[in-house]
């Protein structure tokens, strides 16, 4: 399944269905097949999913400073961080706040 976002303020944003569950999980909404981000709970959103971003990024600093101060390698990591995943959504919530315009997925 994927998730598909959708807005008339802001390009459509798609994600794969575990992190598009994971990332509506972070800002707070149900991760069903349908669902609506009204833009007065946009704020928030963007500052749990910022929340959510530095908290992962001060995870993988962590985990790598660990094991090279043991001098064991890197640890396998998520290629692709949270960051990189969620920024879009965020980007897209940020235009729709400004808009005063709703997100939609699965309608």
């Amino acid at each position: 399944m994927l998730y598909k976002f959708k807005s008339k303020a802001a390009g459509d944003v798609v994600m794969l269905q575990d992190n598009g569950r994971r990332v509506l999980q972070l800002i707070g909404k149900d991760p069903a097949a349908t669902g609506i981000v009204l833009p007065e709970h946009m704020a928030a959103a963007i500052e749990a999913l910022t929340q959510a971003i530095a908290q992962d990024e001060a995870q993988r600093q962590a985990a790598t400073a660990a094991a090279q101060s043991q001098g064991a390698a890197s640890p396998a990591l998520q290629a692709i961080s949270l960051r990189v995943r969620a920024w879009p959504f965020v980007d897209m919530m940020q235009r729709c706040l400004k808009a005063n315009a709703a997100i939609t997925w699965g309608v």
